[in-house]
């Protein structure tokens, strides 16, 4: 009898400590996460607010992240019809995935270039790349500009026709980024990581270097390639001080230049918001679909130094 009270206590005492050890795991999360989504619920919450009023008397409440009261979808159908957002929406989301697809072509082949080729000065190419990620954007910005403001462009309207400067095209949005310091040197950690005796056997069976490259690195490379997507449309779905210093067009703008002309409209916050909460989905979509993908590169490669 005395055995079996023993045995129960020890059970019961063995549980305690799992569910404490759980708590104290899990607990810090559950914080982080709350103090993370905060700004997103009380944006979400606020989109479909029909007054500042209702917006401010919620603010101390838990009803600041909650769509409650006197909700609709006012905000959201103001949005579309005093601002050109489908406009933006759609040149922001064909930047995007242009860029992507440039990025995700350039950046690894420059990669494979330095990380599975032998050639003079690879080393030396490798660390000026990387010494490159030391230097702040907005250091190079007004080179650039001067740059491309006297690119020549070709116009097909009415017959060829080479003008002088890129401002105000939507290419100008993404070549200048399509190369990055970053993305080669995540693809470069990849790469290292990946047996050699792999481009050797191909190269027995009579494959040359391309063909090792699409055929062999690529499939197998998913989840960096994955990483650098997401990357590179967080990057190019944020850009606001590049295109407002080259875009003048309302037609060309991308969404973050278009909610600052948005904002100077004196509008309420609850009409912000909702331009916010669309411009955000996308964002958060892209995320959630690469997310396996994302962390099993950051946890192979450790973006190790």
């Amino acid at each position: 009898m005395t055995a079996t009270r023993r045995k129960s206590t020890s059970l019961f005492s063995k549980r305690t400590q799992q569910a404490l050890a759980l708590g104290l795991r899990y607990i810090p999360l559950l914080i982080l996460l709350f103090y993370f989504t905060f700004p997103l619920l009380f944006m979400f919450a606020s989109a479909f607010k029909s007054s500042n009023q209702a917006i401010f008397a919620d603010l101390r409440s838990w009803r600041a992240f909650v769509p409650v009261g006197d909700v609709s979808l006012d905000n959201f159908i103001f949005v579309f019809e005093n601002s050109n957002f489908l406009r933006y929406i759609l040149n922001s989301t064909g930047l995007a995935f242009i860029t992507i697809l440039l990025s995700l072509t350039v950046n690894s082949l420059a990669a494979y270039a330095l990380s599975r080729l032998k050639w003079p000065g690879q080393r030396r190419i490798l660390a000026i790349i990387i010494a490159t990620l030391i230097v702040p954007g907005q250091v190079t910005v007004m080179p650039l500009l001067l740059l491309v403001a006297n690119l020549p462009s070709i116009s097909f309207a009415d017959g060829i026709h080479i003008t002088k400067g890129w401002l105000d095209t939507y290419h100008v949005q993404f070549v200048p980024f399509v190369a990055s310091a970053f993305s080669i040197f995540l693809f470069y950690q990849f790469f290292q990581e990946i047996p050699k005796e792999l481009d050797e056997a191909a190269m027995v069976d009579g494959a040359n270097r391309f063909q090792i490259f699409y055929k062999i690195l690529v499939p197998i490379s998913g989840p960096v390639f994955a990483t650098v997507s997401i990357l590179t449309f967080i990057g190019s779905w944020n850009s606001f001080l590049w295109p407002i210093m080259t875009v003048q067009s309302d037609e060309l703008r991308p969404v973050m230049v278009g909610l600052q002309f948005f904002f100077q409209r004196n509008v309420q916050w609850g009409q912000v918001m909702a331009y916010s909460t669309m411009i955000t989905i996308p964002v958060l979509a892209f995320f959630f679909a690469f997310q396996s993908a994302f962390v099993k590169s950051i946890a192979s490669t450790g973006i190790k130094g």
